[in-house]
């Protein structure tokens, strides 16, 4: 009869090694990934996408062990201040989205996880926000993955999604493959 601990020491062995993905992790398009705050059970999966960089989504700073992590594997943290918008009187920062598209339109960043605290809300409306933006995808679309992640439409940042714009710069020499310009 195997023991708890065994099973354990089972799963801590190189060979047998689990990837665990962050909460709500998924890829976006080639080279951008989202998902919830990784945890140091994360990292290893994380390490497997070569990361170069990290755009965060908080009113939170990022864990010191998440910035030790990133640190040594040589990725860069952009950390774009934006309040929980669940929040009564609380609305999504124009600002804060844009400077966040602005590290997207460039693929020398790639690849490129974009986080929050859960991977639903403000990774959904910055993920709406490139999608109507850089991809030109229909607003039923885009609402539709929104509400895949988000649990639910907040009407909120599905309104926010639709009346953003931005005049976006980027070089079209690093412009990612995804981008589509009419």
């Amino acid at each position: 009869m195997s023991s708890i601990s065994s099973t354990a020491n089972f799963f801590d062995r190189p060979e047998t090694k689990l990837l665990v993905p962050p909460l709500n992790f998924a890829m976006v398009t080639s080279g951008i990934y989202r998902s919830g705050h990784p945890l140091p059970i994360n990292f290893p999966f994380l390490e497997k996408l070569k990361l170069k960089t990290i755009i965060y989504l908080s009113e939170h700073d990022l864990r010191k062990v998440n910035v030790e992590w990133a640190s040594r594997n040589g990725i860069k943290v952009f950390h774009f201040r934006m309040e929980n918008c669940k929040l009564p009187f609380v609305e999504n920062d124009p600002e804060a989205i844009a400077a966040a598209l602005q590290v997207v339109v460039d693929s020398r960043n790639f690849p490129v996880l974009m986080h929050s605290n859960k991977g639903k809300h403000r990774v959904g409306v910055l993920v709406g926000a490139m999608r109507k933006l850089l991809q030109k995808w229909s607003f039923a679309s885009i609402f539709d993955e929104y509400g895949q992640f988000a649990a639910g439409k907040e009407d909120s940042d599905i309104e926010f999604i639709e009346i953003f714009n931005s005049d976006l710069q980027y070089d079209p020499k690093y412009a990612p493959s995804f981008l589509v310009s009419w």
